[in-house]
């Protein structure tokens, strides 16, 4: 009796010894919202800043938060390029694995010149993109963002409505995160370390 119990006794230890190598590892638990697997917002074909044609294909090895805007932009635009400056002070020395890209959706105004000007006041590690209309509309496609010219209280003036939120990918170029706006730079820190490790 004493021999069966202690068979039992090792069968069931070697049992639950397999049971915990067979475990898949934890997947990340992040606080925005998750996108993997989808199959949209896969890639772009724009002009950084600094003039250099760039693709996501660029920043592979680093964790990439790509956000659409417009340098006119009195509220969204600015405090969400403020929160990402707060993202990455906050993220340390890790930052230097991070790639904030800032895309126009406004290429009549917002320039190379104008880009470079105002993207890298944020932080001078930000890359602020641009395409001509047609290259615009594209990846605006490609991302599922709307955007619109809003007709001005002047002649000839206007602004631009546009999705108040950024993408972000993964060191493999993979869509993972969407990101809504006005939710604080602490739950973009947490998913970005997610990302990291």
């Amino acid at each position: 009796m004493i021999k069966k119990l202690l068979a039992l006794c090792t069968l069931s230890i070697v049992l639950s010894a397999c049971d915990k190598v067979a475990t898949p590892p934890t997947p990340p638990s992040f606080q925005n919202t998750d996108l993997t697997g989808l199959d949209y917002a896969r890639d772009f074909a724009l002009t950084d800043h600094n003039g250099k044609a760039r693709t996501l294909a660029d920043f592979k090895g680093k964790v990439v938060v790509m956000f659409f805007g417009f340098t006119q932009c009195p509220d969204v635009c600015p405090t969400t390029m403020a929160e990402m400056a707060a993202v990455m002070k906050e993220l340390g020395p890790q930052a230097d694995k991070v790639q904030v890209l800032f895309v126009t959706v406004d290429p009549e105004r917002d320039t190379q010149q104008l880009l470079a000007q105002y993207v890298p006041a944020f932080d001078p590690r930000f890359l602020g993109l641009y395409g001509d209309l047609d290259a615009t509309a594209k990846v605006a496609k490609e991302f599922k963002v709307f955007y619109a010219k809003v007709k001005g209280k002047t002649e000839g003036s206007y602004s631009m409505d546009h999705t108040a939120a950024s993408y972000v990918f993964d060191r493999n170029g993979k869509i993972r995160l969407f990101v809504r706006h006005g939710k604080g730079p602490a739950p973009i820190v947490h998913d970005i370390k997610q990302l990291l490790n």
